[in-house]
């Protein structure tokens, strides 16, 4: 059975067309459905949550990198037990499109809608659990793209901020961008990976991917990829203004690594201890927590309707 889920608010303008054309087809083809529309943050890990518990096993998405990691939350947060075999879909609609953008799938609505019905495969892809503890009460937070500290949160909370000025555009993540590089301090901490690796430099900014892109195109970790069971990760300690410099042309190129004061790694879990007060952000969504966290790979968790 096929639901939709879609936040009206990403990329609002073009949204009632979509919208129309969308259950046009649905409607031409009989294809029976349900849909929800969001309302709220965190509305959509609720309805993909009492969708999938009610036996919707194909979700389409209507929305940005934020709206599908809330019904990537939903799902795997769900009673359902093999959550495998459930199918989900993207029309992108917000600002990053980091996942679609992977996968060639852009705010061509057309064509995104083409490949989930008609010419797309099914593929298992893997996601990620990032793992806290609020008092005595351990959270679970799922995320299909990445997850970042640092420089990555703080620009994710800037660019909320930005949208106001720029509107729902990739630009508004370079501008907070920048914001952030020359307003935020590294953190003591601590870091083991499952793979034996240890880092206890000062966090200036970490990204743990799944997916290669994120901030709208920014490829931190270019060659993670969402199918190999293995997180890519980036970590990189204060840097100078000489090297921030030296960094921003390679934001988009996937030559951040090559930069002195990063350090690349792979790892199916990290742990994360710090001293200081620090929030994440996953798939552009500003979480405000403490650590430690734990950050841990789900192979083949679900299932993806791709070109």
């Amino acid at each position: 059975m096929l639901a939709v889920i879609i936040n009206p608010k990403s990329g609002k303008k073009a949204y009632r067309k979509q919208r129309l054309y969308l259950f046009r087809l649905l409607q031409g083809r009989k294809i029976p459905f349900t849909y929800k529309v969001t309302r709220y943050a965190a509305h959509a890990t609720e309805l993909a949550r009492e969708l999938v518990e009610q036996g919707y096993d194909e979700l389409l998405v209507l929305g940005g990198d934020g709206t599908l990691s809330e019904v990537i939350d939903g799902i795997m947060s769900s009673s359902v037990e093999d959550k495998s075999k459930i199918v989900f879909g993207l029309m992108p609609r917000g600002t990053g499109n980091d996942w679609g953008r992977y996968w060639g799938l852009n705010r061509k609505y057309k064509r995104s809608l083409e490949v989930f019905f008609d010419k797309g495969h099914k593929q298992s892809v893997d996601v990620g659990c990032l793992t806290l503890k609020r008092g005595e009460k351990e959270e679970k937070h799922y995320f299909i793209n990445s997850v970042g500290f640092g420089i990555d949160a703080l620009t994710c909370k800037k660019a909320q901020t930005m949208k106001y000025y720029f509107g729902s555009h990739q630009y508004s993540y370079f501008f907070a961008l920048l914001a952030a590089l020359f307003s935020h301090k590294a953190v003591a901490m601590r870091l083991h990976t499952d793979e034996g690796l240890t880092l206890t430099d000062p966090m200036f900014t970490m990204n743990i991917g799944n997916g290669p892109f994120s901030g709208g195109g920014i490829r931190q970790n270019p060659a993670a990829d969402p199918t190999d069971g293995y997180f890519n990760a980036m970590f990189a300690i204060k840097p100078t203004f000489r090297q921030i410099m030296q960094a921003i042309p390679k934001l988009f190129n996937g030559r951040l690594g090559e930069i002195e004061f990063i350090k690349s790694f792979t790892a199916r879990e990290v742990r994360l201890e710090t001293d200081d007060y620090t929030v994440f952000e996953k798939d552009g969504i500003v979480v405000d927590a403490c650590g430690p966290y734990t950050v841990s790979i789900i192979p083949h968790a679900l299932t993806m309707i791709v070109p």
